[in-house]
């Protein structure tokens, strides 16, 4: 009887674990994910007329996703600078600034329903690595989804280069992201 006793216990303990093990690798209810475009850009330093090469390239992911109700816009900033960035690109950059968006899609022009200038991409930009790399990822934008429109993120990159006196030049664009 008092192996019996010992048997069911362990068997208690093994179905409960079981169990437990079960609840903790189920996956969690499906949440919507991103939907993403990834598109590149390569802009010139027109202030360095040294003999090494000044070009940075950009490479930005749009994303958006549609959940509860709600478009969530974000984007990521990946770059390849100038090998000599890292020791000067604190005088590369007066500014620079990521604009994200989300639009409406709409017949025409998709409206811009929010906005956020993300500053702290120059920040990164004068912090690059030894190579001239780095990367930004921008906050998300937050917006109430009307039911029956489709919204994407969009945005662009704006360079206020260091001694050329012009303020933030044309900007660079990007692919948005698909329509959610």
């Amino acid at each position: 009887m008092r192996k019996l006793k010992r048997s069911t216990s362990a068997a208690v303990i093994v179905a409960t674990l079981a169990g437990t093990a079960a609840l903790a690798t189920a996956a969690p209810a499906s949440a919507a994910s991103y939907h993403c475009t990834t598109s590149s850009y390569t802009v010139d330093d027109p202030s360095y007329t040294g003999p090494d090469s000044d070009n940075w390239d950009f490479d930005v992911q749009l994303c958006a996703k549609r959940s509860g109700g709600y478009i969530y816009t974000t984007a990521t900033v990946n770059w390849d600078g100038p090998y000599a960035s890292n020791q000067h690109t604190s005088l590369t950059f007066n500014k620079a600034r990521f604009h994200l968006q989300t639009r409406k899609s709409t017949a025409g022009t998709d409206p811009v329903v929010k906005y956020g200038n993300y500053t702290g991409l120059e920040n990164a930009l004068e912090h690059s690595s030894g190579n001239g790399n780095g990367s930004y990822k921008t906050g998300t934008l937050k917006t109430k989804a009307s039911g029956r429109y489709q919204y994407i993120g969009d945005g662009y990159i704006e360079l206020d280069w260091s001694g050329d006196g012009q303020g933030y030049r044309k900007p660079l664009l990007f692919s948005a992201s698909p329509r959610v």
